[in-house]
Parts: structure tokens; sequence; C-alpha cells
């Protein structure tokens, strides 16, 4: 079994307590609050502004051209994902540059940019794959049911082959640069526990 897999089933418990969180049942019941999806999309901008530099991070760290070019096809993908939010902000009148952020957002893009300053590519491709790997999940889980209109945008990015084509190929460079060691799990449980934060704080 490969790294990535072993620590997602490690972690099943709290993808399964996202995927149970009032935000995420609303994203696809629509029953979630237009100001609490706008608040959310405002602070996810903020945030993923945050995962593309620590992609950048990695991507300067790389001693090949494989992970060079994986790296920046990543970055672009983080690119596509904040082209999908300027679409919402358009559409709900939402500010995304003045954004302040919560201490949710803070306490992600602080223990993200810390981890991929110090170069590890290991210990932060472990806290960077939990987002990647969640949202697929959360956008396949969801689409598999009846799906309101509201969202549905939402939940079709995440459930797209193509996103999961990202977080595969994150995954892969996971498995090649991570060893199974316990800070490479504390790193991953970290960020699955953020994540459910940041939902749960955007309520």
């Amino acid at each position: 079994m490969s790294l990535a897999k072993t620590l997602w089933d490690a972690n099943t418990d709290l993808a399964q307590r996202v995927l149970a969180h009032r935000f995420v049942r609303g994203l696809g019941d629509g029953s979630l609050a237009i100001d609490s999806f706008k608040g959310y999309v405002a602070q996810d901008a903020y945030f993923l502004e945050a995962f593309a530099r620590s992609y950048a991070f990695c991507l300067a760290y790389s001693t090949t051209r494989e992970d060079i070019q994986s790296f920046a096809d990543l970055i672009g993908g983080v690119r596509e994902e904040l082209g999908l939010h300027e679409s919402y902000a358009q559409r709900w009148q939402v500010e995304l540059g003045g954004a302040s952020p919560i201490a949710a957002t803070t306490a992600y893009t602080g223990f993200l940019l810390e981890t991929a300053e110090l170069g590890d590519l290991g210990a932060t491709i472990a806290a960077m794959t939990p987002c990647m790997r969640l949202y697929a999940f959360l956008g396949r889980s969801l689409a598999e049911r009846e799906v309101a209109p509201l969202y549905d945008e939402w939940i079709r990015t995440y459930a797209d082959p193509n996103f999961e084509a990202l977080a595969v190929r994150l995954e892969a460079l996971l498995d090649r640069h991570a060893t199974d060691s316990a800070p490479v799990r504390a790193n991953y449980r970290r960020a699955m526990e953020l994540e459910y934060g940041f939902f749960d704080a955007n309520v």
C-alpha cells in the first residue's frame, strides 16, 4: 500500500466528520446560508494564495525536472480554483482582495507556510495532500447524492476527474518524497484537523 493511501486510511475518521459537518451537508442540499458561503469563499481565496506559495516553496526546493514540472502544474490547478472563486465573488458581490483572515484561516496558512519554508519536501507535501484528497472525496461523495442547484458548481468542481488527477499527482509526490515517520503522520493529521476547523469556522 502506498504511503498516501496509508495516511488517508489513518485519517478517514476526520474525513467522515467533515463530510457530516453541517457546512458540507448544506452545500449538498442547498441549506447553507449564502452569507456563510460568501464568507467561506473569501477565506478560501486567502487560503489558496498561501497554498500556492507553499507549492512554490516545493518547486524552489525541487532538484529534478519532473518535480519542477509537477509543482508548476499544481500551482496552475490553484490558479483555476482561484478563478472559480472570482466567479463566485462576481455573482454574489464578495470582496476577495480585502478579506481579513479569521483565526482558523491564519492557523492553517501559518502551518503550511512555516512547514514549507523549512524545505523538507516530504514534510511539506504531507501537510498539503490532505486538502487535495479531502476536497476530491467531498466532491465525489456529495455528487453521489441528489444535489441542490445552489452550490452544484462547487460540488462539480471537486467531483471532476481533473481535480482527482491533481490529487493523485500530489499523492505520487508524497510517496516519492516522504517516509512513514512520526513527523509526516503528524503533519497529515494536523492538516486534516485544520480542514475540519476551517469548515467549522465558516458556518
